[in-house]
Order: structure tokens, then C-alpha cells, then sequence
């Protein structure tokens, strides 16, 4: 059984984490969000610690660490190959002077004396730290959780740039811990078999495909921190990231990437991949819907076609983070390069100029563009 921490536990996608830690096995010992409606926990771990405050969060967290890393004598647990410790220590002593093994057991026992023992439960430091807070804050909550010495979990997007990525790998190497991404789009049984069809069919075939996602939002949206790009990266990083990683994982890499139309509601472009042209559209504007969609009451359209025949993976879209997590736990994760294809191109695609009507383009750019709600 693994212990879990869970950063933003009052969130949208929270309950899906909660539900995965929990059909795995596992348990969540404590967890942090500003906001204090978190009766959803009842639900799954009602013994779980929580916080609205990130710095007696992270104080826990140290707190459970220090009592796991330590053990009741204040003499270091070190784990791994001790050998190769040894003779770090004395490279570390012959450069500066330090007596590092006292100090270390020093620093323990300093650390044993001063948390409270009632916090300081033996086995209960964190093995995992999952990210479900808003997109921009997930890049500080990843190194948060690898420098407490956990592995990470995180939701999509991983991060808003490229280079954050890059930054992460560093820290992935001095701490030995690992990042996760959930990218549940590539344990869907339809695109499994999409992408074996694909592997499996004629080599120098080229694949024409249009993807149509659109997910209603109301003025609530544009109000929130989704609706500010700097924090959520726009409509391609905010609901696009996992159609485009999906994407790329069957077809290849991006060879061309232009954009059409591009605002606050919508944004619509064509991608040439290793294996495929594809045109795409993505709305949170529910007047973008198709007609029969909203006469029949629907607020969500996914499609996905190609060369004219359509590809079902609505079944089972939300329901694959404990999969993911399943996955994860038996070493078979998708970690932190993984994500780089789909950041990097979502991230061109944020900063790209719009070309206009112009090429081919998804039929859905035609139409008639909307003014921002707050715009008077």
C-alpha cells in the first residue's frame, strides 16, 4: 500500500484521482486546496489530513518524511546502494571539510526532537504527490513533490512550456523520483486499436482525419483561471492537450502545424503528422454545437473521422484514471518526455498567427466568430 498526497483536492478532476488512489489500494494520508469544499473526501478517505494553507501542507508533508527517513534512533535509512553513498560522503567531506555522516545524523535527530511525535507516525511519508491543481500551478507542485522526495502524478497538461519540462528533468535526476503524466487517451481500447491498425497498415499510407471536440462552458469559465491564458494556455492546451498527444502517439511527429482561427471560445487548424493530415476543431461554445446535438439537448460533440469513417472513444473518455494509476504503480507509467510532443505543440499553437480561411481547413472555422462575453 502507498501513502498519497493530493494537491488541489477541491478541484473539477480531483474525484477521479481520489477514486483511482482508492481502487488501487492505496490510501491518502493528506491533501491541500484554498478552498475548503472537500466533503468528496468523506466519500473515499475521510481520516485523510487536510489543509487550506500550503505551508502547514508542506510542513506536514516534511513532518512525515522526516519521521519516515529517520526511524525512532535519528540514524539515517539509507536505501539504494550504500556503497555508492559512502563515497559520496567522502567526496563531499574531502571538498568541504564536513563531517557529513555527523552532520546528517545530527540533522535527524534535530528533526526527530523537534516534530511532535503524534505527527510523526512511522510509515506514513508520502510515496506519491498528485497534481490537480490549475494548469500554471502544476510545474511549482511537481517540484514541490519530487524535492519531498515522492514521485508525481500530474494532470494534463503537464505543464504550459517546453522548457519547463526540460527544468523538470534536472530535478527528476538529483532527486531519483519521476513524473507522471495522466494521459488516459492512450489506454482507451478504440485507440489502442486505432494505433495498432495503424502500425500494422500499409507503410507509406497518409491518413486524412478531422477531429471535432466541442465541451459547452458557460460565462463561469472566462471569470475562472481557465479563462485566462497566461494560466490555462488557452482553449488548444486546456481541453486540446490529450486529443493532440493522442495524435501524435498513433501518427508521428508534427511536420506542419497551422492555425486557422484562434480566440477566447475556439480554436481551429490542420497538422501534418508522420501518418496523417488533420484538420481540427475545438470549442467551448455551445452556439458552435452542430444543430441536431443542441435540438437534443447535448452540450458536448466528439468526433473523430477518418478517410470518412468514424472513430468511437466517447465510452469510456473519463473513466480511465484509475487505469492510469494502475499502470503507474506496476512501473508502466508514462513519464515526463512523454509529455514534451503534445506541450511543445500546443504551446506553438498558442503563439501562432492566424492564417485565416485559408488552405484546408476544418468546415466548423467558418463559423461566424463570437465577442467575448465581458466585452461590452
Amino acid at each position: 500500500m502507498k501513502n498519497f498526497a493530493l494537491i488541489g483536492a477541491a478541484g473539477y478532476i480531483a474525484p477521479r484521482h481520489l477514486k483511482a488512489i482508492k481502487e488501487t489500494g492505496n490510501r491518502l494520508i493528506t491533501a491541500v486546496d484554498k478552498f475548503d469544499s472537500v466533503g468528496i473526501l468523506d466519500s473515499y478517505f475521510p481520516e485523510t489530513s487536510f489543509f487550506t494553507e500550503f505551508e502547514r501542507f508542506d510542513r506536514h508533508v516534511e513532518v512525515l518524511r522526516a519521521k519516515g527517513t529517520t526511524g525512532m534512533t535519528g540514524t539515517t535509512e539509507r536505501g539504494g546502494d550504500g556503497e555508492k553513498e559512502r563515497r559520496r560522503d567522502e567526496e563531499i567531506e574531502e571538498a568541504t571539510g564536513t563531517d557529513v555522516a555527523r552532520n546528517v545524523s545530527a540533522r535527524n535527530v534535530s528533526a526527530r526532537n523537534f516534530f511532535p511525535p503524534e505527527e510523526a507516525e512511522e510509515g506514513r511519508q508520502v510515496d506519491y504527490v498528485s497534481v490537480c491543481t490549475p494548469n500554471y500551478l502544476h510545474d511549482a507542485h511537481i517540484r514541490f513533490g519530487l524535492r519531498v522526495g515522492a514521485d508525481v502524478i500530474c494532470e494534463k497538461p503537464l505543464v504550459l512550456n517546453p522548457w519547463n519540462i526540460e527544468a523538470l528533468a534536472i530535478i527528476e535526476k538529483e532527486t531519483g523520483k519521476k513524473v507522471f503524466n495522466i494521459l488516459q487517451l492512450r489506454l482507451h481500447p478504440s485507440i489502442i486499436a486505432l494505433k495498432k491498425r495503424i502500425s500494422e497498415g500499409p507503410k507509406n499510407k497518409i491518413y486524412d482525419l478531422d477531429l471535432t471536440y466541442i465541451t459547452s462552458r458557460g460565462k463561469w469559465y472566462y471569470t475562472s483561471w481557465k479563462g485566462d491564458v497566461s494560466k490555462s494556455g488557452g482553449i488548444a492546451t486546456n481541453i486540446g492537450v490529450h486529443f493532440y498527444d493522442m495524435l501524435g502517439w498513433v501518427f508521428g511527429e508534427v511536420k506542419e502545424n497551422i492555425v486557422h482561427v484562434a480566440s477566447h471560445d475556439r480554436v481551429s487548424g490542420f497538422l501534418q503528422f508522420e501518418k496523417a493530415r488533420v484538420r481540427y476543431f475545438l470549442s467551448i461554445n455551445e452556439e458552435t454545437l452542430p444543430s441536431a446535438i443542441r435540438v437534443a439537448g447535448k452540450r458536448t460533440y466528439r468526433l473523430l473521422e477518418m478517410d470518412g469513417e468514424e472513430i468511437e472513444f466517447s465510452d469510456g473518455f473519463t473513466d480511465l484514471h484509475t487505469e492510469s494509476y494502475r499502470q503507474i504503480l506496476q512501473g508502466n507509467g508514462f513519464p515526463l518526455l512523454e509529455a514534451m510532443p503534445s506541450i511543445r505543440l500546443v504551446h506553438n499553437i498558442r503563439h501562432a498567427v492566424p492564417v485565416g480561411l485559408k488552405g484546408d481547413y476544418h468546415p466548423f472555422a467558418r463559423l461566424a466568430l463570437s465577442k467575448h462575453p465581458f466585452e461590452k
